[in-house]
């Protein structure tokens, strides 16, 4: 029994010599880890949690009931790109074709990412069909503003899109004199005339008292984020900043075709690019859930911003 316990006592302590040795092995192996950042980590705390001041909704079929926790991000505005397109109405008692079911309103009223909205009027799909009809588009667009809706209005949005490519856009000028203010219209570069020249441009023809959404083309890789930036100055000296916001753009190509929701890696550095600009993510409902902007706001910002 004496041996027996003595071999048992020296084979104990030669375990726990070895069990010994592996937990110190296994701490070593873990501070190495501790200290060495992923990359994508590491990358994402070079930047700020992301912050925006509102968010795009380009409403179709699809996203008829946009649910999301855009707040986390500081997003208190929606945008909305329209409220018709194509003819077809999403506001109840408009003239004309109505869709057959309708965002709720009222609940969307209620949301904190939409504490004010900017209420996008009558558009279309394709591009060289809305310049086209301009003139019935605007007034389309005038009957759909003086429909009463539950929304906190802060402004008006006509999705007529702009750029230099558009040789008779000037025509546009006098014709949104017939909608509300305050006024929007969203411009982008396609033509990458440059800064300078798009701003001589705009300043030309756009009444002076409309506002500019510019599209950063950096979601369709036209150009960088730092570009998109000085065209942002650029116009904010031309026409002053409280006139000019910036949609940023969350979404990338996708290998194959289409698009895909934009990385948090990708994003914080696009938007760290905009300081000091007011700017709105495009588009909420299509490219934004709720793990993505989780990980976009950090768990700092959980509390302040009611996210979990």
């Amino acid at each position: 029994m004496k041996i027996h316990l003595a071999v048992c006592n020296v084979k104990s302590r030669k375990v726990l010599r070895r069990v010994n040795r592996r937990c110190m092995l296994g701490m070593l192996v873990l501070a190495t880890l501790c200290s060495c950042q992923h990359p994508l980590q590491a990358r994402l705390k070079q930047y700020p949690p992301a912050q925006v001041q509102g968010i795009v909704w380009q409403l179709d079929e699809q996203t008829l009931h946009p649910m999301g926790n855009w707040e986390r991000l500081g997003a208190r505005e929606l945008l909305i790109q329209w409220t018709a397109v194509d003819g077809i109405s999403y506001l109840p008692g408009a003239e004309g074709p109505t869709a057959a079911h309708l965002p709720d309103w009222k609940r969307i009223a209620a949301e904190p990412w939409a504490d004010k909205v900017i209420v996008g009027l009558a558009g279309k799909f394709d591009e060289t069909a809305a310049r086209a009809n301009a003139a019935a588009l605007i007034e389309e667009s005038r009957k759909l503003a003086a429909l009463p809706t539950p929304l906190h209005v802060a402004g008006w949005f006509f999705p007529l899109e702009v750029d230099s490519s558009w040789s008779d856009a000037a025509r546009l000028g006098p014709l949104l004199a017939a909608l509300p203010r305050p006024l929007w219209i969203s411009v982008y570069d396609s033509a990458n005339v440059g800064a300078d020249t798009l701003s001589q441009w705009l300043a030309s023809w756009l009444p002076p008292d409309v506002g500019i959404f510019f599209q950063d083309g950096v979601g369709i890789h036209a150009r960088e984020a730092s570009v998109a930036r000085h065209y942002a100055d650029v116009l904010a000296a031309r026409f002053g900043k409280q006139r000019v916001r910036i949609i940023a753009e969350a979404f990338r190509p996708r290998q194959g075709g289409g698009f895909r929701p934009v990385a948090a890696a990708e994003l914080r550095p696009q938007l760290a690019a905009y300081d000091g600009f007011s700017v709105y993510l495009f588009d909420g409902p299509h490219y934004l859930n709720r793990d993505l902007v989780n990980e976009l706001a950090g768990p700092e910002n959980a509390k302040e911003n009611g996210g979990s």
